[in-house]
């Protein structure tokens, strides 16, 4: 809302939907054809190479671990911001509020979180499923109380002349952050029955839940409320307050307090299913695949447990939010891309062209991106940026279209068995498109914080790769041996 005003209701929240589900379909694809436990991270090693892999496996980290803690840490927020609404600041406000950027809330959920987990996946399947419905029923009630309750005043001016087209693409960006968690589906599709199926299935249905879901209620709560007076930290339960409704309010504040605590849970699962899976490939050491009796993956949970909650407990979520949400574009970036490359092949006179065309396809439209939200600055500037503008989308296009009609499509027998991305490979490339252009909407210090998160991992892994790598690979082996002695 800050940076988008009322447009980012249907405007901002939209155009991060059609990303969302345009690479939502390129997962559906790939979760039934590679039904094992890394997502994005497995999508890449398979098409693109180790290092591809590492990239997407440091986004993912992002999504999963980044997102646990973001949430645990919003979740610790709206327990002040309850307690204060009730009781003014009361004797427990300094302990739960100690300042420092501290948050004691953030910690209980998130080491909670974990000790949940630790104790197995069947332990914890009863409460999700139960806080799940609970979840969808409480953004339900918001969407269609606030949407009652809305006036049309609000919702004018549209877009705010102070936020304009630039204000819309950034808002879709922070967005972003809403759709996470579809893709968590393919990091556990090797534990689905019949994921051929039930994993495109499950993508596609939770797609849509949320996409209606998330837009209806952001209509519905810019309608009731100015856009400037929403609360970044309880929107929900302080425009329920301003419409005079304080049983609506009362049933928000608890039911957001009471599931919240799902999705970190539900998030930071996934986290150990990809460290495993990097551990076998002899990316990470072994104590990755360490396994109890129950076969929970005990010392990835703790480890992933552990970062999750320190940075919970010291991080700001204001700090997490647009590192997180460019982290999960470029992961999805590289799952759009991988479907290309399993259903396209480079003709055979120019080996490895198709690949180079869709690095080339992605920098310029990262490039295009860039130009596109400096059009609208000065007039002495605007014609140069605007003839580059137009020269950048030219060779996007271009080289789209290359990719379309110069390349062969490959042959593959379980094809008819999966579920396929349709419009291949139109669809995916849309999907890299706006990904990478809703990532250079960011600002300045957001486009170094993405870029140097994953240089430091691009140079972590070329560092560490000819020298640990090997010993990793060879104590993985000499377990795999003994196991079977």
């Amino acid at each position: 809302m800050k940076t988008a005003g009322p447009a980012a209701v249907f405007i901002s929240w939209s155009i991060a939907g059609l990303a969302a589900c345009a690479s939502g379909l390129c997962y559906a694809e790939l979760g039934a054809r590679f039904p094992s436990a890394g997502s994005s991270y497995v999508y890449a090693k398979e098409t693109m190479g180790e290092l591809a892999s590492v990239i997407a496996a440091a986004c993912l980290t992002l999504e999963y671990t980044g997102s646990a803690s973001a949430v645990a840490r919003s979740w610790g927020d709206k327990v002040v911001t309850y307690i204060r609404s009730r009781n003014g600041d009361s004797i427990f406000i300094p302990i739960l509020d100690p300042g420092l950027g501290i948050n004691p809330c953030a910690f209980v959920v998130s080491l909670g979180s974990v000790i949940l987990l630790l104790k197995g996946v069947k332990e914890s399947k009863s409460a999700t499923n139960f806080f799940s419905t609970l979840n969808v029923s409480l953004v339900l009630f918001m969407a269609i109380m606030s949407i009652t309750l809305a006036k049309k005043e609000n919702l004018t001016p549209l877009i705010p002349p102070q936020f304009g087209t630039s204000g819309i693409l950034r808002g879709a960006t922070s967005s972003f952050f809403g759709y996470i968690g579809f893709d968590e589906i393919c990091c556990v599709s090797g534990e689905v029955k019949d994921p051929s199926k039930n994993v495109p299935r499950a993508i596609i249905l939770t797609l849509l839940i949320v996409t209606v879901l998330y837009i209806s209620a952001s209509l519905g709560l810019v309608g009731m409320v100015p856009y400037e007076q929403i609360s970044q930290t309880s929107g929900f339960p302080n425009g329920f307050r301003y419409a005079g409704y304080e049983w609506a309010a009362e049933i928000t504040a608890l039911g957001e307090l009471a599931v919240l605590p799902l999705v970190v849970l539900v998030t930071i699962m996934a986290q150990p299913r990809l460290t495993y899976a990097m551990s076998v490939d002899g990316l990470l050491p072994p104590i990755f695949t360490d396994m109890d009796s129950s076969g929970n993956l005990i010392e990835g949970t703790r480890i992933a447990g552990a970062v999750m909650v320190i940075i919970a407990t010291l991080v700001p979520f204001t700090y997490l939010d647009d590192l997180i949400s460019s982290g999960i574009l470029l992961a999805f970036t590289i799952t759009d891309a991988s479907v290309i490359l399993v259903r396209q092949t480079s003709p055979t006179n120019s080996l490895h062209s198709l690949e180079k065309k869709m690095i080339a396809f992605n920098t310029l439209s990262f490039v295009t991106g860039l130009f596109l939200r400096n059009c609208s600055s000065s007039e002495a500037t605007a014609r140069w940026i605007q003839t580059l503008t137009i020269l950048a989308c030219l060779c996007t296009l271009f080289i789209g279209y290359q990719i379309q009609t110069h390349c062969r499509w490959t042959r593959n027998e379980q094809s008819n068995r999966l579920f396929l991305t349709p419009f291949v490979p139109l669809l995916p490339l849309t999907g890299c498109f706006v990904n990478l252009y809703l990532i250079a909407q960011l600002e300045l210090s957001g486009l170094l914080a993405i870029g140097g998160y994953v240089g430091f991992f691009v140079g972590l892994y070329l560092y560490h790769v000819h020298v640990s790598k090997r010993s990793w690979r060879h104590v993985l082996a000499e377990r795999s041996v003994s196991m079977h002695l």
